[in-house]
């Protein structure tokens, strides 16, 4: 496979993601203000761009319109859910001739149905389909694609994001100015399997070690790590007899085994801090990802004609 048709692959799984993500961070702002209507909107909302998010300094000045503007309507901004779709959609497009036709259909038509939402406030309309919407792409992919090498590198970048986007979320919860962890839960799409495992006993301890620690759910962050290292496996078999000539496998082995490991009373009390260590070790795996599979001569360019 082309190293340019992998990098629009890899790149479209992590968009769907992206955009599915950050709607649920936006969505557990917004239940968190209706749930605690005396809560601070602006120190909460700024936490969330400055403290989890990561994109400027906190400003107490910032409300939940300021964090829709940024996070949710910014089609100039990839991190966004306007600019995650726009980004997803050209990807699409550079790997046209990979993708099912159904799966280019319903990522193009996402796009154009998006923008004809609106753009005024980000409203549970916009956030819980962006969800539904990215819930589609996953399950078209899944059964119109053959689970080859363009497959599994829509599903590595998925897993990665995942991982991602669920520590951000967790993190939330175990934050004084943070969510419940009920809402942490329904922004997961996790609180009925939670309510199925427990039998109806939740308490804050568990809700973070399920979302965080929890094998079989696949939105956990352990279970998102997991994946994104068999996908791995499955597209360059390790033959080394000593260590891994794969960097991007090592970085996310160490942090799976490190939350696998551990004793999970002490993960559970560091949460925020493990949480970063996730991220970060994405963002080193992602970067090593690239060096391997995605490093290309640069693109040729038509320049005229000399004279």
């Amino acid at each position: 496979m082309l190293s340019r048709i992998a990098d629009s692959l890899f790149w479209i799984g992590r968009y769907i993601e992206r955009a599915d993500g950050t709607a649920r961070m936006v969505d557990t702002l917004r239940l968190s203000l209706i749930e605690d209507p005396a809560q601070n909107e602006n120190y909460t909302s700024s936490m969330l761009l400055g403290g989890i998010m990561g994109y400027d300094e906190i400003n107490p000045e910032v409300g939940y319109e300021e964090v829709a503007r940024q996070l949710v309507f910014d089609a100039a901004n990839p991190s966004a859910i306007s600019g995650s779709w726009l980004a997803a959609r050209e990807n699409a497009r550079r790997a046209r001739e990979t993708l099912s036709t159904e799966l280019w259909e319903v990522i193009n038509t996402s796009w154009h149905r998006w923008n004809g939402l609106g753009t005024k406030a980000a409203t549970q309309q916009h956030l819980g389909w962006v969800r539904e919407r990215s819930a589609l792409v996953a399950g078209i992919a899944d059964v119109t694609m053959s689970h080859d090498d363009a497959w599994n590198f829509i599903c590595l970048g998925r897993s990665l994001e995942r991982a991602d986007m669920t520590a951000r979320i967790v993190a939330t919860g175990a934050l004084d100015w943070g969510p419940s962890w009920g809402v942490v839960l329904s922004s997961c799409g996790a609180q009925q399997a939670m309510l199925r495992t427990m039998r109806g006993v939740i308490t804050d301890r568990s809700a973070a070690a399920f979302l965080s620690l929890d094998r079989r759910f696949p939105r956990s962050v352990l279970a998102s790590l997991e994946d994104a290292e068999r996908r791995l496996m499955t597209l360059a078999p390790d033959n080394d007899r000593v260590g891994f000539s794969d960097e991007g496998r090592r970085i996310l082995g160490e942090m799976r085994s490190r939350l696998e490991y551990n004793d999970p009373d002490h993960v559970l009390a560091d949460l925020p801090n493990q949480m970063r260590q996730v991220q970060d070790a994405v963002t080193a795996a992602s970067e090593a990802i690239g060096d391997r599979y995605f490093k290309s001569a640069p693109v040729q360019e038509w320049t005229g004609e000399i004279l």
